[in-house]
């Protein structure tokens, strides 16, 4: 053991620095070689690839959790404190909780690592690629997932992005894993031509994946759209106010007016201040208008589903489609607190956050049509739904491009909202689509098939940014299967290393 590492205070935080330094592998850092050196760091300090050395392995995945979350979600302090007035010591308490509880899927992560190591410091190695990314999996899919902050966003603008469209986020972040462990055990074990062989693959699939960045997985159809993307930038404590409501229904009439040479206006996530069957009113009159500048109207907008037989009301957060277009769809992940309260019964009413507006809504049907946009295709996400790689993979398959609405004035200046950005770059980027964000304070953009941000309205600002849409055709091969072989390969080495472990612990007794 170094001496650096003798004191488990230095331990601890050499552990919690390696995950804090990976906030500045993402936007709007952006120093994606931090990313490797950080599980290096990682690495060194929990020594995990010894088989020998017991160590503390929930302890060490926790902290290096509560360093990663820590230093990269606490834009989630802004909402409580900011928008659910708790008040400073409570905010960063709840913050904390969080932060704290996130960290956990590391601890489990780093537990499962060491139960089932080996006696072969290499084959650990990939013991602990494999963990690593069933973790991100499980991180993705448990209760509502947390899919933030994976390794492999840090890379959209890194040699590894060639890689996006063929394997995903996912498979970014195992190259990342790879690339960290080969040059661990050059600097810290005798070098073996076998080794030395690992790591010259590693370098490979960097070179591999800076030489795809020239493929063209999909292709231009030839049609193009004229489009306007409506940020209106009204502040998250007036959004729902009834005083506020005129103002921000006259915003969408003027704004869009003033584009009816656009083939498509879209509005963003509940733009409109009030519940679909409530407003329809206005939006026919502007139906009307849109059909005789041959127009397409998309927005965010709440709605109630009434079973009139039950008496009951059932809310969602929704995207329309209207005048030269048509479809309705219903968000599918809700955000915990935002827009549902776990345990409402129990929670609401204690703190304001617990109580935001518009926190009652349901998830729609996994089931939902494509939305219908002047005769083309869209797969529409709503805010959160944009960082889950397959599930936009999924639906990306079939459509012309991509939609995503949000309404990120929640997290205010903090980095939040360009994490949000990145992650909405990397579907564009996996699936060789274009992809539209219109947000309510930015950032609005329009995104690329190759993840690029080609227009982009500035934060905090009422704009109406213009823009054009190139229709791709085809899909790339992670359009095609997903994360489902990476996935697949990983269940099943788990279950070969558990049973070797099994093996050689049944050898060992007798």
């Amino acid at each position: 053991m170094t001496p650096l590492l003798s004191s488990s205070r230095n331990v601890a935080i050499a552990i919690i620095l390696s995950g804090a330094i990976q906030t500045l592998t993402y936007a709007p850092f952006d120093f994606w070689l931090l990313g490797p050196l950080s599980i290096i760091l990682l690495l060194w300090a929990t020594q995990a690839l010894d088989f020998n050395n017991k160590g503390k392995p929930f302890f060490y995945g926790w902290l290096y959790g509560l360093g990663l979350f820590g230093a990269g979600v606490t834009w989630v302090y802004v909402s409580i404190n900011t928008y659910g007035h708790a008040s400073p010591p409570l905010a960063g308490t709840l913050t904390l909780v969080f932060v704290a509880g996130l960290a956990l899927f590391q601890g489990f992560q780093f537990w499962l690592f060491y139960k089932i190591r080996t006696r072969n410091v290499y084959l650990n190695a990939l013991v602990f690629l494999v963990v690593w990314v069933i973790s991100d999996a499980f991180r993705t899919d448990f209760l509502t997932g947390f899919p933030w902050l994976f390794l492999g966003y840090g890379h959209l603008e890194s040699p590894l992005s060639g890689w996006a469209p063929v394997i995903g986020v996912y498979g970014i972040t195992a190259i990342v894993i790879a690339t960290s462990l080969a040059a661990y055990l050059l600097l810290s074990t005798q070098r073996t031509k076998a080794l030395w062989l690992g790591f010259g693959a590693t370098i490979a699939l960097w070179i591999g994946g800076f030489a795809l960045q020239g493929t063209q997985w999909t292709q231009e159809s030839g049609e193009t759209l004229e489009v306007t993307l409506l940020q209106l930038n009204i502040p998250q404590e007036k959004k729902w106010l009834p005083s506020q409501r005129r103002k921000t229904l006259r915003m969408l009439d003027e704004m869009t007016s003033e584009n009816w040479d656009k083939d498509v206006v879209f509005w963003p996530e509940t733009a409109v201040p009030m519940l679909l069957d409530q407003a329809m009113p206005l939006l026919k009159r502007i139906e009307k208008e849109a059909n005789q500048t041959n127009t397409n109207i998309i927005t965010g907008i709440p709605y109630r589903e009434i079973d009139r037989k039950a008496r009951t009301e059932t809310l969602h957060n929704s995207i329309y489609s209207f005048g030269q277009g048509t479809g309705i769809y219903h968000k599918q992940k809700l955000v915990p607190f935002g827009e549902y309260v776990p345990l409402q019964d129990l929670l609401r009413g204690l703190i304001a956050f617990f109580d935001l507006p518009m926190s009652d809504f349901r998830p729609g049907p996994k089931e939902q049509d494509l939305l219908e946009s002047k005769g083309n295709k869209v797969a529409p996400f709503i805010c959160y739904e944009v960082v889950y790689p397959d599930f936009v993979a999924e639906r990306a398959r079939e459509a012309d491009y991509l939609l995503t609405i949000s309404n990120d004035a929640w997290f205010g200046t903090s980095i939040g909202p360009l994490q949000h950005l990145q992650m909405a770059q990397m579907r564009a980027l996996e699936n060789g689509r274009y992809m539209v964000r219109a947000t309510n304070n930015g950032v609005t953009a329009m995104i690329d098939h190759e993840g690029k941000i080609v227009a982009q309205s500035e934060q905090f600002v009422v704009d109406a940014l213009d823009a054009t849409i190139k229709i791709y055709e085809g899909s790339t091969p992670y359009s095609k299967v997903q994360s489902k072989p990476l996935f697949l390969i990983c269940t099943a080495l788990l279950f070969f290393f558990v049973l070797t472990r099994r093996k050689w612990q049944a050898e060992k007794k007798n």
